[in-house]
This record gives structure tokens, sequence and C-alpha cells, in this order.
């Protein structure tokens, strides 16, 4: 059966039914000139599918226009695919045409399942979650997979007399309490994926935190309103008066300045910050509370740079506020929002990436730095640590878009002091 304009039915449908995958996996730049070559496209479409911005949304219009091709525009998409180092994508459009309806042969997909595998998180679109893609390949930059050691180091007495003096009190047992968010099954909703290797982070971050003398709460896989009510449930616990800090830790899909449910629905994060506020958690006042999340915050993958030979730049010099509101008062004051630090994996507008084996770049970092540096170095210093171990990360996954990726972390912090979490000491014990 023969589609509008030509395409046969069964290969307009696989390339709908895969239209998400295609879209953001394609590399455009020397396709489109093999379609050119083949009379796929003309040079006014060309000129059409250049203008927009992206990878994404130029992919977004070539799959726009292959229906209307032709009876052989799949096939030649496909000898396009195949000779642009593409051949992955060629083989799962291949292998989903429905094998009545066809005579290509079947053919296993060229990937290396003993590969550690690394998924861009993606959070507004997404395919179908049957049949899965098989994800983009990363190498794994220490030959191993799974949990690191997370032997934490002890602070030295020393240490603790040299620096406790200036920064947050940090001696309660508990020191404090911890709530971990992973969202990893999105099975009531088809355009969000599961999270593979998600569990790999949660457990990670659990052991972290047990390890440093939190208590942790771990809950898995929340529809959005329920995620707001736990956190709130949360920040309402009397213990928190009592004890010196606490953590918040979000796992999940996301976008720009929002996080998933697995109902598909979003959870704003100025909410989540809102409910830890000076305000509405009085029992949090003047201490520190942390929140690391771990999601995407836009469509783009970050394609990086190539650097000129040279030194680094020097750090930018740091942005002097002015001196306001200092008169005396009757009773204190403190800004509605304070003693907060967020550990972002990704910058705004941009994926962040997750290995199925060892999780998340992000949580393999912090939980790496925070194991070795946290006798004497300060949060707002590890999470600079952090960073600089995800700006050495890269993608490999030859003839996608992820080949090569990059990612970078970041952090804002309204801390008043140093935030050490002293691991080991205990004055009143």
């Amino acid at each position: 059966m023969v589609g509008q304009c030509g395409m046969l039915k069964e290969h307009e449908q696989v390339l709908k039914k895969n239209r998400i995958i295609l879209a953001k996996q394609l590399v455009p730049t020397e396709l489109l000139q093999h379609l050119l070559a083949e009379d796929i496209i003309t040079e006014e479409m060309l000129e059409i599918i250049q203008c927009k911005s992206g990878n994404f949304n130029q992919n977004v219009e070539l799959l726009n226009l292959l229906p209307k091709r032709g009876p052989y525009a799949f096939d030649v998409f496909c000898t396009a695919l195949r000779e642009t180092k593409q051949e992955h994508l060629e083989k799962m459009l291949r292998l989903r045409i429905p094998v009545q309806e066809t005579n290509m042969p079947k053919t296993i997909p060229d990937f290396e399942p003993s590969l550690p595998v690394a998924t861009k998180i993606s959070d507004s679109f997404s395919p179908p979650k049957k049949p899965r893609r098989t994800e983009p390949m990363e190498c794994s930059l220490d030959d191993g997979d799974g949990s690191p050691n997370l032997s934490i180091q002890p602070c030295t007495i020393d240490f603790y007399n040299k620096h406790g003096h200036m920064a947050y009190q940090m001696q309660s047992s508990p020191r404090g309490l911890a709530i971990v968010i992973s969202n990893v099954k999105f099975e009531g909703n088809r355009d969000l994926e599961d999270r593979s290797g998600g569990n790999v982070d949660y457990e990670a971050l659990n052991t972290l935190f047990v390890n440093f003398g939190y208590t942790v709460k771990i809950l898995h896989n929340l529809k959005a309103l329920d995620m707001q009510n736990q956190l709130e449930e949360f920040s309402r616990l009397p213990d928190h008066r009592l004890l010196d800090s606490c953590i918040v830790s979000l796992l999940s899909h996301g976008v720009d300045g929002a996080i998933y449910g697995v109902d598909g629905k979003l959870l704003q994060l100025q909410d989540v910050f809102s409910i830890f506020d000076n305000a509405k958690c009085p029992n949090l006042q003047n201490k520190p509370k942390m929140f690391f999340i771990q999601a995407c915050r836009g469509e783009e993958t970050d394609r990086g740079v190539d650097q000129l030979d040279g030194k680094e730049r020097s750090e930018s010099p740091g942005c002097e506020q002015s001196d306001a509101g200092k008169e005396e008062q009757l009773k204190v004051r403190l800004p509605t929002r304070s003693d907060m630090i967020c550990g972002y994996a990704c910058l705004k507008g941009t994926a962040a990436m997750r290995n199925t084996k060892r999780g998340s770049w992000f949580v393999e970092a912090l939980t790496s730095v925070f194991t070795e540096h946290a006798k004497d170095t300060h949060v707002a210093d590890m999470l600079v640590k952090v960073n600089a171990v995800i700006k050495e990360r890269e993608g490999y996954a030859p003839g996608t878009e992820f080949h090569r990726c990059k990612e970078m972390s970041e952090y804002c912090s309204t801390l008043c002091k140093d935030l050490y979490l002293f691991p080991g000491i205990y004055p009143h014990k």
C-alpha cells in the first residue's frame, strides 16, 4: 500500500513510531547532503531544514518532509544512515517494520552490551516505552561498573578545632535528616522513558549520606503531587529543630526549573525551595540545607568545543553586592530564603547524562568527591571539584549526537558560612 505522495504505508508508520528517537539521535549535517545528492530533498528544502536551530529541530523538519518524498525515500534514507555511520538507526528501523509487510531480512543490532551505557536523560520528548531503544554507548572511565567504594575519610580533631568555630555548626548525632526521591519507573506515561541506572544513584547517595551521619528516607516512583506532599511532610518533622542540617535529593526526568513525577506532571523547583525557606520551615532557620538535583534542565545535548592551545583562563573576579539594611532591629530579621546550596547535574537548557551501569555522571562524581574530600573541604569547594570531574567526562557513541557529548554541572548558594560535614566528629559524645 502506498501512502500519500508515494511512501509505503509501513515505512511511513515506522518513521512515525520512531520519530522521537530519530529526532534526538540523527546527526544531520552529512546525512542531508546524501539526501540532496539522491534528490530526496531539494535545495529549497535543505535551506528550510538548516534554518532551524539545533540538531533536534532540524531533524524534526526532515522527518516532516520524508514521508512526502516518494516510495524510494525510505530506502535512500536508510542507505544514507549507513553511509554516514549511523547504521544503528537504520537497523532499528528495519527491525521494526512488520515482518509480513517487508522482505527485508532481520539483522542483529550492532551494539556491545558489555560496555557501560550512557543515556541522555530526556524529558519533554521521549520514545514510546515499547519497543525500547538501545541506548548510545559511553566508555567506562575507570574500566569498572557499579557504585564506587564509599569509604569516608574522617576529619581530624585538629582540623575541626581550627575550622569549626567559623563554619556552620555540625555536631548533632545524627547530623540531620535526608530525603531522596528516586523516580525510575514511568509506567503510566508513554512520553517518559524508565531511567535505567537510576537505582545505582539512590543506592550510592543513601550510602554516602548514612556514612556522613544522616538519617535517610528513600522514596520511589512518586507522582508530582505526592512528591510535593512528601517534601512538605518531611519539612515539618520536629526533629529538624534538634539537628544541624538537612539534605534533599531529587532524581528524575526534568526540564528547566522543574522535575517530573512518574505521572508526567511537573513539580516546580522554586516550590521545593520554598517548602524549606525560613518562613515555612522555621526549624531549619540558620541551618544549612543541601539540595542535589539529578535531572535534565532542557533538551540540548552539549556538543562541547575544541580547546585552544595555551593555558586556561584565570577565574573571573567575584561579584560584590552592596551592604544594605544594616540598621539595628529589635528582633533579628532573616531573608525569606537563605542558608541553602543546590547542586545541579547540568546547566540550564541542557541534558544530563546517565550510565545504565554506573548511574548518572553527576551522582557518581558527587559521591566520589565527597567521599575523598569531605574530611577537609567545605561543600561549596567540593561542588567545584565535582564540576572539574564532570568537565573531563565525554560520551562515546559514534554516529549519534551523543558521541563526544559533554555535560557541565553547576551549583548555586545562599550559604553564609563555610559548610563542612566534619565526618566522624561528634564533640558531645
